[in-house]
């Protein structure tokens, strides 16, 4: 079962993994400890959505989950404008397809932060770190953040590119294989 929202922001992490990487290594990269990653790896497994032995991801119950489940597990509401780093519609790859958008947009609160726009909590207090450091981490939270909080357009589109990058990492992981 998954009881936390560091799950859900390992499970992103996981999505883009193509080799067993130590376990102190990937959760360096997350921010986390290697025991709270461990602990997190085993309730995905337990929930049925990654091989604890491998940490692979079992595709279609990840899908069914992020699309019908996150955002009633992990619901995120806006909160007050703050200073912080552009996420969900806001935020690649989505902000590119949706156009330029002059409103004020969802953002993780964060003083390095670029933009000025509403508040929504990230599923891990490292998420914008995180994501500084890994564009394609940053593009998988920010995506999930829109089944989060999206609205069905966005949403359609979220659920559209999760399901491409899915697909194009298990080609890279099989072709490394």
């Amino acid at each position: 079962m998954i009881a936390k929202s560091l799950d859900t922001y390992a499970l992103a992490k996981l999505i883009l993994e193509t080799s067993k990487r130590p376990f102190a290594v990937v959760a360096k990269e997350l921010g986390m400890s290697a025991s709270e990653f461990h602990a997190a790896v085993q309730r995905l497994g337990g929930s049925g959505l990654v091989n604890p032995a491998d940490r692979t991801i079992r595709v279609k119950p990840v899908l069914d989950f992020l699309f019908s489940g996150v955002r009633y597990v992990f619901p995120s509401s806006p909160g007050s404008i703050s200073q912080g780093m552009p996420t969900s519609y806001a935020a690649p790859p989505l902000n590119a397809l949706l156009g330029s958008n002059d409103k004020i947009g969802p953002v993780w609160p964060d003083a390095m932060g670029s933009k000025l726009g509403y508040a929504i909590e990230p599923l891990h207090p490292s998420a914008s770190k995180a994501s500084r450091t890994d564009p394609r981490l940053y593009e998988i939270l920010a995506l999930i953040d829109v089944l989060r909080e999206g609205r069905p357009r966005e949403r359609q589109l979220a659920e559209k590119e999760l399901r491409d990058r899915i697909s194009r990492q298990r080609q890279r992981s099989n072709l490394s294989e």
